[in-house]
């Protein structure tokens, strides 16, 4: 079974020198050999901080793929991270140290690929706001409407997964959303999920947070809808078709409405209400047969991935028996070069 060696806890950061000395100390106090800060250029020796405290740090470069948290755990996966898992967290003090075995334990023992943990399990007075508390409900939700399963706190910042599964997702959220974007691609490409509880603390006082909660939950709910397009294309141009239709619906009524009651004709009004409804209807059509791709598309990846599982599973047992075979014929070798000698001195 895996363990610590093999785990790279990894923290973004951006001016939290009050806070991350404390976070690297945590982990090093629990035997996490490999602590690594990314840095998105902080000005308040934040990366000076964590080097004493026992990071390994480096500084986000960014190159060609813009700024922020996002871009900052792509390119530490990309480029940084030489462990099979991942634990990452915020570098703010808000989660604790001691409680990594909970995220970590399912996936050392094969039983999840990411694991996420849960703020709202046990979250500490004044943690969160009242606001960020109505919109973190109010994007889960969305969530499980738009993408068809419910995982109670996709935004948690305190999650662990093994470096291989996200190798195959398409991340390329630069701020926020890239806990959202991990959410997506686990449902999208079938990753085996578990949700474990995690206590969120509040910020220390002399602490600022970066996030700015209407900007950043408007781009999350963002994400949502667009990563909508390749894992839900049923809603993703359905619910467009079905806006388009509504409106050209309203329009044709008030059309008809004038025309017999009032005798006035809006030829104008008819023609977008006409319009409007079949475009409505074409976005549906097209919704439809882009799910059936999709969902055909899931099948056909499953059944390549449970032919290849198979073929490993053979040709594992064939290096067995193959292993085996030569050991007995080495010993049939022996025994015979053993009994020549045996029997020459026969009289």
């Amino acid at each position: 079974m895996a363990d610590r060696d093999d785990v790279c806890v990894l923290i973004p950061t951006y001016n939290e020198a009050a806070t991350i000395g404390t976070v690297v100390s945590g982990f090093v106090d629990e035997g996490f050999e490999h602590v690594l800060v990314i840095d998105g250029g902080s000005d308040d020796g934040t990366r000076e901080v964590a080097a004493d405290a026992g990071a390994r740090v480096v500084e986000q470069t960014g190159e060609g793929n813009g700024s922020g948290k996002g871009q900052a755990v792509r390119e530490a996966l990309d480029r940084h991270v030489g462990q099979p898992y991942v634990l990452m967290l915020d570098g703010d003090a808000t989660y604790r140290p001691g409680e990594a075995d909970r995220l970590l334990d399912p996936l050392l023992r094969g039983h999840a690929d990411h694991v996420i943990g849960n703020r709202f399990a046990d979250m500490e007075s004044g943690a969160m706001t009242r606001l960020n508390r109505i919109g973190n409900g109010i994007i889960n939700r969305a969530f499980s409407v738009i993408h068809g399963r419910y995982l109670t706190d996709i935004l948690s910042g305190y999650r662990a997964f093994s470096l291989k599964s996200v190798q195959q997702f398409n991340l390329d959220a630069d701020g926020f959303g890239i806990e959202t974007e991990l959410s997506v691609e686990c449902v999208k490409h079938g990753v085996p999920t578990e949700i474990v509880p995690v206590t969120y603390q509040a910020r220390p006082n002399d602490s600022e947070t970066n996030l700015r909660p209407f900007r950043d939950g408007s781009v999350i709910i963002l994400t949502l809808y667009q990563m909508a397009k390749t894992n839900n294309p049923l809603f993703y141009f359905g619910s467009v078709g079905v806006a388009s239709s509504l409106v050209g619906i309203v329009l044709a009524a008030y059309v008809g409405y004038e025309w017999f009651v009032a005798g006035i004709s809006h030829e104008v009004i008819a023609v977008v209400a006409a319009s409007g409804i079949l475009f409505g209807v074409q976005l549906l059509i097209f919704g439809v047969l882009s799910d059936m791709i999709v969902a055909l598309n899931r099948e056909q990846t499953r059944q390549l991935s449970e032919i290849a599982r198979r073929l490993g599973d053979q040709e594992a047992d064939d290096a067995g028996v193959t292993v085996e075979g030569d050991h007995s014929s080495n010993a049939s070798e022996t025994g015979t070069e053993e009994s020549e000698p045996a029997s020459s001195r026969t009289p």
